[in-house]
This record gives structure tokens, sequence and C-alpha cells, in this order.
């Protein structure tokens, strides 16, 4: 029923933003609410500012934003960009999922992409990966396995033991060289997430383009006056997000 409207060229991209739109409220808030112990599915949303408890028209994502001018509108305080840049990300995964693979395989990269921005957010800012989070993730990859997307079965369980088993041995190898963590513990298992989704053959893309982001992350720290040693943090988890649906978007052969 729902097939040739995913294929249609403007309607599917456009059905799949709104829908990543309101996915990225919700991500805004999981992000903002779960790190500082505050339920996620209950309570009602309020301004940090002053308290007040939003309105339905003030929740529409991104639209609520640009009316209310980036302002509470109760005490006028200004609203943080975080959750619209959430939603405005979410919408742009919908978005380009649909307009470069119309149906249900654009819907299934879509949710890849979904899946991850929380992923990446929660790591960016507070370098947690939720075991939650990544179980679910890696519940969609069977999911979308068992639909009969591609890749492969063999190819995507010989990529979740690929993803996991390598990130855990650099880790280990690590661990006896310096006597220290490299990686945290989440880091292997989304690496194995991920490879339930994409199948092994995509992994080293993965890695190199999440290599080349951190790259480019720690040349821009050098060039803002900062010193990186061995000491320097930089979230693992964030960068392979960011790589791999990119990845899903550019390299899914149906």
């Amino acid at each position: 029923m729902f097939a040739p409207l995913l294929q249609h060229p403007i309607i599917g991209p456009v059905a799949a933003a709104m829908l990543g739109a309101i996915f990225g409220s919700f991500i805004g808030a999981l992000v903002v609410r779960w790190p500082a112990g505050r339920s996620i599915l209950s309570g009602r949303s309020q301004c940090d500012s002053c308290g007040t408890v939003l309105q339905p028209w003030q929740l529409i994502p991104v639209l609520s934003h640009l009316m209310l001018r980036g302002r509470c509108a109760a005490c006028g305080a200004r609203i943080g960009l975080q959750s619209l840049a959430t939603e405005l990300a979410a919408a742009l995964i919908g978005a380009g999922s649909l307009a470069l693979h119309p149906g249900p395989e654009g819907l299934a990269i879509a949710a890849f992409g979904w899946l991850l921005l929380p992923l990446a957010l929660l790591d960016l800012k507070h370098y947690w990966l939720p075991h939650p989070l990544t179980a679910a993730l890696a519940l969609g990859g069977l999911a979308s396995a068992a639909t009969g997307l591609p890749p492969d079965w063999t190819s995507r369980l010989i990529g979740a033991g690929a993803g996991f088993g390598g990130l855990w041995l650099i880790a280990l190898a690590y661990r006896a060289a310096r006597g220290r963590e490299g990686l945290g513990g989440g880091d292997p298992l989304l690496l194995g997430a991920i490879g339930l989704w994409l199948g092994w053959q995509m992994l080293p893309l993965v890695l190199m383009c999440a290599s080349g982001l951190g790259l480019a992350a720690a040349l821009v720290m050098q060039r803002r006056g900062t010193t990186l040693d061995s000491a320097t943090r930089f979230p693992l988890g964030t960068l392979l997000a960011l790589a791999a649906w990119p990845v899903a978007l550019m390299g899914f052969n149906p």
C-alpha cells in the first residue's frame, strides 16, 4: 500500500523528511534527558529557563523553533540550537535516503541513520554508547535482513563478528601494550551492529571514512590551539556513526 508512495520522487523524500523531523524531536529529548537521569517517555517538555510547560503548538518539529524565533514564548529566553539541528539532521537523513533509494531500501537506510544519530550525539557529548541503543541498532539490522534486503545473511553475520572482534582485539592489544584503556567498551559493539547492517565488505570503507573524519577533527583542533597528545580523547562511536550512514547511502546495491 505504501510502496508506491515511497517510490514517488517527491512524496517519498518529503514524507521521510517529515517523519525524520518527528524522530529528531524525540532523539533531541533523549540526548538531553537520558544522561541527566530524566525519564524519556514520561513528563511534559518544559522551558529550561522558566520551567513553563510547553504547549503542543510549541513542540512542532522545526516549525515551532522558527515561529518562536528561537525563544521561549513565556520568558523570552533563547532556545539552544541543538534540538533544531537534531531535527534537521534527522529530516535530511530521511529525505536523502528516499531521494537516492526510493522504496523499502531507502526506508531501511533512513532507519539506519535515525538509529545511529542518538548514538553519535551521546558519544560526542558524553563519550557514552548506551547498550540498549546499540542493541536496537543490531535488532534493526536483523529486521532489515529478515525482509530480504541486501546484503545477504552470511555477509551480515560475518560483518557483525568482524566488526566486534576486530575492535575488541585492538582494544585488548592496546591495553596490554600501554597499560590503560584505549577504546570504550561500546565501540566494538557499535561496529558489530554496523556490520550487521552493511555486511563485512563495507567495514573497511567505514573505518577509512571514520579515520579521515578523526584526522580532520584533529587538524581543526590543532589550528584552534588545542594540544593533542596520547591522552586526547576522540569519540570513536561518533566517527563510526558519521561514516556508516553515508557508506550505506552511497554503497547500497539492491
